[in-house]
């Protein structure tokens, strides 16, 4: 009975783990998937963009030019700027709807990952408890008579003595009057 009990708690902690690896690794695919889609999404509308101001600049200029063969190669250009137009928009409302998807999926897969996490951690707490539970039956109980505390003795402190503090003594600066006689005053007493 234990051998079966060991397998099947041997059996969830692999399919948490694996729940839990596979729930990150779908939310990472996805959210690539999500940032890739909406470059494309961004390039497809400035395609789009530029197909739109250069079918806006021919169409100026064909309003503007009166030579035959130049309106006829304007309106030809013009139809190639409105069939790409067409074709971005519809490339754009194609992703625009893939991206919906995969923002839904996306949503799903968090959901998951964050139960997985829970689960994580709900087991991790049981786990700890039960270890707990586990080492305080497993301890022998201990003896409050069994060991004497031995009381310490008191020590006395010393006081601090508290010595005034040393004063400085200012030295007074001499005038320049002073230094230049003190100085000339043994010369005169060499010559003298």
């Amino acid at each position: 009975m234990t051998k079966e009990l060991t397998d099947l708690e041997r059996n969830l902690q692999e399919t948490k783990k694996q729940f839990l690896t596979t729930a990150k690794r779908v939310t990472n695919q996805l959210d690539r998937q999500r940032k890739r889609m909406r470059a494309d999404l961004s390039r497809a509308n400035a395609r789009a963009r530029r197909a739109r101001e250069q079918l806006q600049k021919k169409t100026e200029r064909l309003a503007s030019t009166t030579a035959k063969k130049a309106r006829q190669e304007l309106r030809k250009q013009i139809r190639n700027l409105e069939k790409l137009l067409d074709t971005t928009k519809r490339e754009a409302v194609q992703l625009r709807k893939d991206l919906a998807v995969v923002l839904q999926d996306l949503k799903s897969a968090r959901k998951h990952l964050a139960h997985a996490l829970h689960i994580d951690r709900a087991m991790g707490k049981v786990q700890r408890d039960l270890a707990r539970k586990t080492k305080a039956k497993k301890r022998p109980a201990k003896k409050a008579a069994a060991k004497a505390t031995v009381a310490k003795k008191k020590v006395a402190r010393k006081k601090a003595v508290r010595k005034p503090a040393a004063s400085k003594k200012v030295a007074k600066k001499k005038s320049a009057a002073k230094q230049t006689s003190s100085k000339k005053t043994p010369d005169r007493q060499k010559a003298a």
